[in-house]
């Protein structure tokens, strides 16, 4: 069966995840991307109208079956009664990785942008990033303040960032797997390492929250 061809817009979003994955907004310049992607500037102001927003692309379509799965989990968990944090934890962590580390397609490439965007230096890269995540993730950290009322809100939001921290160093593949440990951060086996880190996230929770 004959491969779609990719379109001009198609191929600059993907070339963008994977410069943009490696190098950071502003470590690659849209020159860098044109050219890996066959195209010019111009098709660049068509399709986008500019970097930025070619990021912001970007990231809308990445993040979008994430936050998909995450609100339908949420939805279902919180349907049948309150959730306990575990549930919760999984219900956000799992999405974060399966999706965005499957095999095939663009899964590690995917995972790597979403990482590095996540923590970009830049406040503007990171406040663009959060317009596309924060709506799902404002449920999540209002759900869990809820599941832990032993800790206060302002804890459950520290554990909470640094959940996210913690996902987007294994989603950037910044956590290379040690000797001896394997799947520990394999990104060849998402499923294993959601579970280690669903059980770390979950004692982290439960004993290293102070009131």
């Amino acid at each position: 069966m004959e491969t779609p061809v990719e379109t001009t817009r198609e191929r600059l979003l993907n070339v963008a995840e994977q410069r943009f994955g490696e190098g950071g907004y502003e470590g690659t310049s849209l020159r860098a991307i044109t050219v890996a992607a066959a195209a010019n500037i111009a098709a660049v102001n068509y399709h986008f109208g500019s970097k930025e927003a070619l990021l912001r692309a970007a990231v809308a379509r990445a993040m979008a079956p994430v936050n998909t799965e995450r609100r339908r989990r949420l939805d279902q968990l919180e349907a049948g009664g309150p959730p306990t944090p575990e549930e919760l934890i999984r219900a956000f962590i799992e999405p974060g990785l399966e999706l965005v580390l499957r095999r095939g397609e663009r899964g590690a490439v995917v995972a790597r942008f979403i990482g590095r965007i996540a923590f970009d230096p830049s406040k503007r890269i990171r406040e663009l990033y959060a317009t596309e995540s924060d709506p799902i993730e404002r449920r999540y950290l209002a759900a869990l303040q809820r599941a832990l009322p032993q800790a206060s809100p302002e804890a459950v939001a520290f554990g909470y960032v640094n959940m996210l921290g913690l996902l987007a160093l294994h989603q950037s593949q910044a956590l290379s797997p040690t000797p001896g440990a394997a799947g520990v951060g394999d990104p060849e086996d998402p499923g294993k390492l959601a579970e280690n880190l669903v059980a770390f996230l979950v004692a982290a929770f439960d004993r290293g929250l102070r009131p």
